[in-house]
C-alpha cells in the first residue's frame, strides 16, 4: 500500500512538471506600471484583475505546496470546470505565504494564476473537488525583487529577507502592508525544464497611502507601452475567509 502511495505521488509530480512546460509560451499576465525603481527592487502599480486560487495548502514546504496547488489549477484549465472550458495558461504561477510558525514563517500557502482576459469577467466554475475559487484583486502597489535559478525553500527565505533589507533603506521603509493576509508571495515564470535564464520574483504588498506616487491609477491608465507581469492582492473577505 505504501509503495502504491509513493508511486501515485511520483506520478503526480511528473505530470505536474510536464504541465508546467506551458509556462514557456504563456502570453497573458496582468499589466503594471513601474512607479519606483532601485538597483535591487522596484515598486509596481497593477490594474484590477481576477485570479483562480487554491484553497489553503497546509504543507510545511513551499515547493511541495506549490506543486500540489498547481496540480489542481492545471486540472481546472484542462477542462475540470462546469463549462468543460479549456483555459490558456498564464504566467507566473504565484504562491502566497500566510504568516505562521512554519519553516518559512508560514501557516499555509495559496497557489494561483491570473485568468486570461477572455475569462476575467465570467470565470468557469471549478469542479468542487479541486478546492479552487476565483478571487477579485484590487489595483494596488507591490515591491518586487527578482532572482534567478530555482525557487527552493531556503532560497525563497533568503531572497525575501534581502527585499526586506532593501525596503528598510528606501523611501518605502514604513509602507509595507499586511492587509492582504500574506507575509509575501513568490512568482515563478519558467518551466522546470528551463535551466538558464530563469526568472522568479518576491512580492510584498505596499500601503498605497504611504507614498504619493502609488496613490493614483492615472499613471497606469495613461497611454503608452505596458509591461507584462502579475501580482495579486485580494479584496476584504476573500483569502482570510478561507483560512
Amino acid at each position: 500500500m505504501e509503495r502504491q502511495r509513493q508511486r501515485a505521488r511520483m506520478l503526480m509530480k511528473v505530470v505536474t512538471l510536464l504541465c508546467l512546460v506551458v509556462l514557456c509560451t504563456a502570453i497573458e499576465s496582468p499589466q503594471y506600471a513601474v512607479v519606483h525603481s532601485e538597483s535591487d527592487f522596484e515598486v509596481r502599480l497593477y490594474r484590477d484583475s481576477t485570479w483562480m486560487m487554491s484553497a489553503p495548502v497546509r504543507e510545511l514546504s513551499f515547493e511541495k505546496s506549490t506543486l500540489l496547488g498547481f496540480h489542481r489549477l492545471f486540472q481546472y484549465i484542462q477542462g475540470a470546470n462546469l463549462n468543460y472550458s479549456r483555459i490558456a495558461m498564464t504566467a507566473p504561477v504565484v504562491t502566497s505565504i500566510v504568516p505562521g510558525a512554519g519553516p518559512l514563517h508560514s501557516s499555509a500557502y495559496f497557489v494561483g494564476f491570473y485568468l486570461p482576459v477572455k475569462f476575467q469577467a465570467d470565470p468557469p466554475i471549478p469542479l468542487t473537488e479541486l478546492n479552487l475559487k476565483p478571487y477579485a484583486w484590487d489595483s494596488h502597489c507591490v515591491a518586487v525583487r527578482k532572482f534567478s535559478g530555482f525557487a527552493k525553500d531556503e532560497i525563497v527565505v533568503r531572497e525575501a529577507e534581502k527585499l526586506a533589507v532593501s525596503l528598510s533603506r528606501s523611501p518605502w521603509a514604513n509602507s509595507t502592508s499586511d492587509d492582504s493576509g500574506y507575509a509575501y508571495s513568490i512568482a515563478q515564470y519558467n518551466s522546470p525544464f528551463q535551466f538558464i535564464g530563469r526568472v522568479n520574483e518576491i512580492w510584498v504588498d505596499i500601503d498605497v497611502s504611504g507614498i504619493d506616487s502609488c496613490k493614483s491609477s492615472a499613471y497606469l491608465m495613461s497611454p503608452g507601452p505596458k509591461i507584462i507581469s502579475a501580482s495579486p492582492r485580494h479584496r476584504a473577505s476573500s483569502i482570510s475567509d478561507a483560512i
